[in-house]
């Protein structure tokens, strides 16, 4: 009981903060429509200014998220298999190394890889999913190598005793125990690459970050208010919505353990 308590509570919370993230998600949306983004500017004192259908901007966060999802489950292949690999007994020497050579990765801004790329993968989605691999694979790596660190010697220990093969524990003890860590670290990806793909706009990719240089190109505050504001509103939807399943599969692990 006193550790269902605490983890009821987390699962609460985190179902709470989901609420909030998407109350956040829908304001945001309604200052992208486009009769109120125009009349916010226009009450401004910045004039009338022609403003993006809903339609092309639903078009727009389609495209956003057709380039994220690739370019998120790319940054969990590597960081879940590098963070396996250097928490196993003949892959922790490989750690410093693969330690420096993400945050070295980190270190450099997404635009700036868009732009050292775009020269050899050309114009589009291209150069944007490879900057979101490379940003993204640090809180992956991070998190899976602190979950595995976490899990307790002794449960592995006694699966080995049982007769598990290495691959056994780490699938069957190992990885589950770290999951929800991993999970995390995994909302956190995500969270990061919805937020970030925008930038994609200045290779090209059809993304919400395009109304957004498009009203620096035409001087329309219009434009840049429903760009910026429809990427919070996917930003806080994403984040609103894995918080909420994050709840929900932690109250529903409870039930079963019951």
């Amino acid at each position: 009981m006193s550790d269902a308590a605490p983890a009821k509570t987390g699962a609460v919370l985190r179902g709470r903060r989901g609420l909030v993230m998407l109350i956040l998600a829908l304001l945001c949306g309604i200052l992208a429509l486009p009769v109120i983004a125009s009349g916010l500017v226009q009450g401004a004192g910045l004039g009338a200014k022609p403003a993006f259908p809903l339609a092309r901007l639903l078009d727009w966060a389609a495209s956003h998220v057709l380039i994220v999802l690739p370019a998120v489950l790319l940054a969990a292949i590597l960081g879940l298999t590098s963070g396996i690999v250097v928490t196993r007994s003949g892959g922790r020497g490989l750690r410093p190394l693969v330690d420096r050579l993400v945050a070295a990765s980190q270190a450099v801004p997404p635009v700036v890889v868009v732009a050292l790329a775009f020269p050899v993968l050309g114009f589009g989605a291209a150069p944007t999913v490879l900057a979101l691999v490379i940003y993204c694979v640090m809180p992956l790596l991070r998190g899976t190598v602190g979950a595995l660190e976490a899990v307790p010697g002794d449960a592995a220990d006694a699966a080995r005793a049982m007769g598990m093969s290495r691959f056994q524990v780490l699938r069957e003890v190992e990885f589950p125990l770290a999951w929800p860590v991993i999970a995390e670290s995994l909302r956190v990806a995500l969270v990061l690459a919805v937020a970030t793909a925008a930038v994609g706009a200045l290779a090209g990719a059809s993304t919400l970050g395009t109304p957004i240089i498009l009203g620096l190109q035409n001087q329309n505050e219009v434009y840049l208010l429903q760009g910026a504001a429809a990427t919070a509103a996917l930003t806080f939807l994403a984040d609103g919505l894995l918080m909420i399943a994050a709840g929900g599969r932690g109250a529903a692990s409870r039930r079963l353990q019951r």
